[in-house]
């Protein structure tokens, strides 16, 4: 019977140390004699009485009631004492030191996975392994928490009162520090083949005619290992030169990491290699963590850091299952690597001079042109009998050849630069926060400026698009109907117009799905380009021997830097073109009213609409469209560019508390030029 389940009320309501008195009265009660009682349950229900019950409205933790008690009955002390040595005695911990909270797998997605279902449901070890005990005793997150704020005098009584011995203590039969020892050495020796490994060599090719610090740290560490082994003290001084080696070692291979990760940007780099890295470098760090104990320079300080080593072992047991940490570690390089191609691309987007802004008006007139066209082709496909999923491929198809095209002939889509600029900015931003080591006190004037160069190159872009897709499209509806005497919006005049009302149609959210794909679409570029270059796939096609003898060297050259520039894009516009057009059918077949609203193509479609209605539309009909028109794409710029700008910050580890004093700059900076946002000065 596990007694805390009839105590449910804290502490605070009731008297701890009366609930103690109980809680030993009736364990005591099941031992006999010759036999003391040694289940769990006793344990789990004294650390129940001290767990606060909201972390969030506890100063600290006193564990008076309990020492006063250990204190004042012997009987109890003792029985305390004998309890919880024979408890402890002999548990393996080993998994402990080499498995837990560390990366088990390169398959992100499946670690992720495992670590939730076992955030649900634990996995259990066997009984006579320490972390079985901590598992059941210390089972919640934040537990570490509430344990740091106990006063390390009450720790040290409560050691003393319990009669722990050091991990350090004379006996041959010191299993708590073999274990530690052996549970680095198992440590070292899945650094050093992962390590070896050709993906992971491959990052840090300047290192790889130097003898490798991962072989060396293997060799001290089964040294050290067999040398304490073979010692009755167990451990080293500090100033012993084998373990000055080790940590000399140490600080090597974690440079040898740290290189890895910042030639990511020459490289690039794979998630399985960046998960192997991580997994490296968390290996790494908790061998740095477990080293200190193998030292001793006082006897004094034996007690400290065995209690020190408890309090880290319940620490690696209670954040194993830290799904959001895991997240943050393996997706931040690539999120830097992702968004600093972005930014590369995103300075396209971005004028400067006269020349330029009008330069971005032309090729944006040119993406409103292309827009026109799948605006038309879009109402076609739709006439054709078949099925949704028919439909989703058809205009998925069409979404897709046209976001190419306009791609390849060097035209714009006004929504596709956020996702690009947003990265730019943040860089811009990153780039000017030092000189000298110290903050640059303009920097935020000068990302002023740069924000304004790229909302004016926003809105050219968007006032092309939409200037030249209505024209356009109506003149190509005219065309059709003077031609084939069929007017192809007659149906459908309605539909396309309605939906572009704010008010009378989830138009809002419809293009808030958009922006969200907008956005992913950016990630897909600096994914493909980033997978790309850490495969050398541009030199592969360089230098591939039956290209070069079909179409000569010139060409195949000239081939693979096309790859180079172009392909990612390609990739990332096809990939927009599926989701844009296949929303519409996903929603059909999960029953929810799904679909995406763009700006351009909300242009034409009133286009449409309007000559399919024969110039008949209600003066409000025409308001609520032209005014959705600039909902649509402000919602389309607003998603993007926010997700864009918080994975950029979140990336570059940029506080987002700073995003307070850069609005507060663009908006000094907006009361100063406000022209500056919308046409460019007249001398750069």
């Amino acid at each position: 019977m596990k007694l805390g389940n009839v105590f449910k009320k804290k502490p605070k309501e009731q008297n701890k140390r009366a609930i103690l008195e109980e809680l030993f009265q009736k364990y005591t009660s099941f031992s006999s004699d010759s036999v003391t009682y040694t289940g769990i349950e006793l344990l789990v229900d004294v650390v129940d009485v001290f767990r606060p019950a909201d972390m969030k409205q506890f100063e600290n933790v006193d564990l008076s009631p309990l020492l006063d008690l250990l204190i004042e009955k012997e009987a109890c002390k003792d029985f305390f004492a004998t309890y919880i040595s024979n408890l402890l005695k002999h548990k393996e911990l080993d998994r402990i030191i080499s498995d837990t909270g560390i990366l088990k797998d390169t398959d992100f997605l499946y670690e992720v996975r495992k670590r939730i279902i076992e955030k649900i449901l634990p996995v259990q070890p066997s009984e006579d392994t320490l972390q079985f005990v901590l598992n059941q005793v210390f089972y919640s997150s934040s537990d570490p928490i509430w344990l740091g704020t106990i006063p390390k005098q009450q720790i040290d009584q409560l050691y003393a009162l319990c009669a722990f011995r050091s991990v350090y203590h004379g006996s041959k039969d010191n299993f708590a520090l073999a274990e530690i020892m052996y549970g680095v050495e198992v440590l070292v020796n899945r650094i050093s083949g992962k390590a070896m490994e050709t993906d992971v060599n491959k990052m840090v090719p300047e290192l790889q005619n130097f003898d490798s610090p991962f072989i060396a740290i293997q060799r001290e560490i089964a040294d050290l290992n067999e040398r304490l082994m073979a010692s009755p003290e167990r451990y080293v001084s500090s100033n012993d030169l084998a373990y000055k080696q080790i940590l000399l070692l140490h600080k090597q291979c974690e440079k040898y990491v740290d290189t890895a990760f910042n030639n990511s940007h020459k490289y690039g780099i794979s998630l399985k290699v960046n998960q192997s890295l991580l997994r490296i470098r968390q290996q790494l760090d908790r061998i740095k963590q477990l080293l200190p104990f193998f030292a001793l320079d006082s006897e004094h300080d034996a007690d400290r850091k065995t209690i020190d080593l408890g309090l880290l072992l319940i620490r690696y047991n209670c954040h194993k299952n830290n799904v959001r940490k895991l997240i943050n570690e393996s997706t931040q390089l690539l999120s830097y690597e992702i968004t600093q191609h972005t930014a590369q691309t995103g300075e396209h987007y971005i004028t400067r001079t006269r020349k330029e802004y009008f330069k971005m008006l032309r090729t944006a007139a040119g993406g409103g042109l292309i827009v026109a066209f799948l605006c038309v082709f879009k109402v076609l496909l739709g006439k054709i009998e078949t099925s949704d999923f028919g439909h989703a491929l058809l205009y998925s198809m069409n979404y897709s050849i046209g976001f190419i095209a306009i791609y390849l002939f060097g035209c714009t889509l006004a929504t596709k630069q956020p996702a690009m600029t947003a990265s730019a900015l943040v860089s811009a931003l990153e780039n000017g926060k030092k000189i000298n080591g110290k903050d640059d006190p303009d920097k935020y004037r000068n990302f002023a400026v740069f924000f304004a160069r790229v909302f004016r190159s926003q809105f050219i872009a968007f006032f092309g698009n939409v200037m030249f897709a209505f024209p356009i499209a109506l003149l190509l509806i005219w065309g059709i109907d003077s031609v084939f005497h069929y007017n192809i919006a007659e149906k459908k005049w309605f539909t396309l117009v309605n939906d572009l009302n704010p008010m009378g149609s989830p138009a809002i959210f419809h293009a808030a799905i958009a922006g969200f794909f907008l956005f992913i679409s950016g990630i897909i570029a600096g994914s493909i380009a980033n997978r790309d270059k850490h495969n050398s796939v541009y030199y592969r096609i360089q230098e591939h021997p039956i290209l070069k003898k079909t179409f000569g060297k010139e060409r195949t050259k000239r081939f693979s830097k096309f790859y180079e520039k172009k392909w990612a894009g390609i990739i990332s516009n096809f990939w927009f073109g599926v989701f844009m057009g296949s929303t519409a059918s996903i929603g059909i077949f999960i029953g929810l009213n799904l679909d995406i609203r763009h700006i351009t193509f909300a242009s034409g479609n009133l286009a449409l609409g309007l000559y399919g209605a024969d110039f008949q539309l209600s003066t409000d009909m025409i308001v609520w469209g032209i005014i959705g028109i600039g909902v649509i794409g402000l919602v389309n710029f607003l998603v993007s560019f926010a997700l864009s700008l918080i994975l950029a910050f979140r990336s570059r580890s940029i506080p987002f508390i700073e995003l307070r004093l850069v609005a507060g700059s663009i908006w000094k900076h907006f009361k100063q030029k406000p022209l500056h946002f919308f046409f460019p000065p007249r001398t750069s």
